[in-house]
């Protein structure tokens, strides 16, 4: 027996210490997986920018790429890839930048900081080619920069105007018997109308009329510009629908030319001076970005904290802005000696409103030891406004969405539902009145009812005041271009609740010169993940995305975050936009 444990035991031990040693060489290969290899960009690179990939304010990271056979690198983030086009202004190696411009997957004001870096480049006379079957609205709004567009002889451009659209679910909760008990400030929230009304409202019209016409104008003006044209015979075109085949496109100078792919591919392997049997060296960002040192170093320190998506209690995670790890984010930055100057990119439309007070407040606290400026992206607005109000200075693009100074509450009564459709009631006991205030399973009462309005007003009238101190404005003036109203970029410059118009690098250029330095680095937050984050965390996290869009298509993935986004929302008081508008 003594000989049979003292067998077993031995077994259990090797068996422990195998598992334990294969488990930190399975953890060695991943990370090498992980980590990037430094590869040559190769002689008369080309550069490829794909436009229907989203660029993120945060890289994305993919650290089983190479198990899949696939190339293993991340996305670039957008000041990586402004970085990049910058890089490869001055790179001998990179002669030039070719542009898949089907379509694009990203906003706005993201298109202009990319614009921007791209006319940048071209200022070297180095080529920029921009190619598609069709081009859409948004693709072209970046590929018009190019020194040649082209499109398939059957394909064109789409050229129609834009048009903004809501989705209302006043319907779809009548006959489900759920009634949502909505209380706001600001006759131009419009973050509510979904579940209130079936159709706009006429101050949401007005508003989303103005800001879409700002847009459009931008994006009419930018287009006049490169193509040598005017905004008033652009518009003509989209008003008229001139543009419905590839050759109307031509013949109104849209294009440079109608041409197959391969066509375009042996263009520029002349413009290369290259045999037509060999490869174009096409670069894509991702690979340039592990061939090059293109971030800035220097002894002294900027902070750049990236905040993109909801703004949210708690932690939050890579998608969202947690209050929680933005305040310790931004308290890192303020206690860091190495630090001269903090710059937050904000592209939110908003969120919690303790959240975004939380941020708020680290913000004021972090300006009092060094400067703090702000640099808005596609939307900047509602909570995300909140936070960033009392920055030293604000920059934001001309078509950023920006505004929206309002409060909502939401809390569904799904008291009918559950008992006309589920044949479901509830019952129970409590120590006060309002102990159950907050539940979906009974209507509020009518003291209820004050209590959270009470709430949403108090907190408008706290968000009013933050805007006027940090803005230097009056109450009334900021009530007077508040009331939940968003704005352009332009516009919220003219009315001073931005500072200047410019991207990131601007906002950086600027932090530097407050902070009076000139020769810096960046340290930038949120740090990159460790290898059990990336993998667990994300793949988990991409496979229900994946499967959701999988079975619901693009419009019904759209749809499934909207009411999943509701869900998370009930009870809690919301600075932010209209759950899900889409402007194309």
């Amino acid at each position: 027996m003594n000989s049979f444990l003292k067998i077993f035991l031995a077994s259990l031990t090797a068996l422990l210490v195998f598992t334990v040693v294969m488990f930190f060489v399975g953890l060695g290969f991943l990370s090498g997986l992980a980590t990037p290899k430094k590869e040559p960009v190769g002689a008369k690179a080309v550069l490829t920018i794909d436009l229907s990939q989203p660029i993120q304010e945060v890289k994305t990271e993919n650290p089983l790429a190479a198990l899949g056979g696939k190339e293993q690198y991340s996305n670039p983030a957008l000041y990586d890839v402004v970085r990049l086009i910058r890089y490869a202004k001055n790179d001998s190696s990179v002669k030039g930048i070719y542009i898949n411009s089907g379509s694009s997957a990203n906003g706005m004001g993201t298109s202009d900081e990319l614009r921007d870096a791209l006319l940048d480049f071209k200022s070297t006379g180095k080529f920029i080619y921009a190619y598609a079957d069709v081009i859409t609205q948004n693709a072209y709004h970046i590929a018009n920069v190019a020194d040649k567009v082209y499109c398939n002889p059957k394909g064109g451009v789409d050229w129609r105007g834009f048009a903004m659209q809501m989705v209302y679910l006043k319907g779809t909760l009548q006959k489900l018997e759920i009634e949502p008990q909505i209380f706001y400030a600001g006759k131009f929230k419009s973050a509510t109308e979904p579940f209130r009304e079936d159709k706009m409202t006429d101050a949401n019209r007005l508003q989303s009329s103005v800001i879409l016409n700002d847009l459009y104008g931008h994006f009419l003006l930018q287009t006049a510009a490169t193509r040598k044209t005017d905004t008033a015979t652009l518009h003509q075109y989209a008003n008229e629908n001139s543009i419905q085949f590839a050759a109307d496109a031509l013949k109104y100078k849209l294009v440079d030319g109608l041409k197959y792919d391969d066509e375009v591919k042996d263009e520029i392997k002349e413009k290369l001076s290259v045999s037509k049997y060999d490869k174009i060296n096409f670069v894509s960002l991702g690979k340039y970005a592990q061939a090059v040192d293109y971030k800035e170093s220097g002894t002294d320190k900027i902070a750049v904290i990236y905040a993109q998506g909801d703004i949210v209690d708690g932690k939050g995670d890579r998608e969202t802005i947690g209050g929680d790890t933005y305040r310790n984010l931004i308290r890192k930055a303020r206690l860091d000696k190495e630090v001269k100057a903090i710059v937050v990119r904000i592209n939110s439309g908003g969120g919690s409103a303790m959240a975004s007070e939380n941020i708020w407040r680290e913000l004021t606290v972090a300006r009092q030891d060094k400067p703090v400026v702000v640099s808005f992206g596609d939307v900047a607005a509602s909570g995300g406004y909140y936070l960033s109000c009392n920055a030293d200075s604000i920059f934001a693009q001309p078509n950023t969405i920006t505004g929206s100074i309002g409060v909502f509450v939401l809390l569904p009564n799904m008291q009918k539902f559950f008992q006309n459709k589920l044949g479901m009631t509830f019952d129970g006991v409590k120590t006060s009145p309002d102990a159950d205030a907050l539940s979906v399973s009974k209507p509020l009462t009518p003291a209820q009812r004050q209590y959270l309005q009470n709430d949403v007003d108090t907190i408008y009238h706290s968000f009013k005041q933050r805007v006027a101190d940090g803005r230097k404005m009056t109450l009334e003036y900021v009530d007077s271009i508040g009331q939940g109203r968003i704005w352009s970029g332009t516009r919220a410059l003219e009315l001073g609740l931005v500072d200047r118009i410019g991207g990131l690098e601007d906002a950086i250029a600027c932090a530097a010169k407050l902070a009076k330095i000139t020769d810096y680095g960046l340290k930038e937050f949120p740090e990159p993940r460790n290898i059990f984050d990336m993998i667990f965390g994300e793949y988990q996290r991409e496979a229900k995305q994946s499967a959701i869009r999988e079975e619901l298509g693009a419009e019904g993935t759209k749809t499934y975050n909207t009411i999943r986004r509701a869900r998370g929302l009930m009870g809690v008081s919301q600075a932010r936009l209209p759950f899900d508008f889409t402007i194309n």
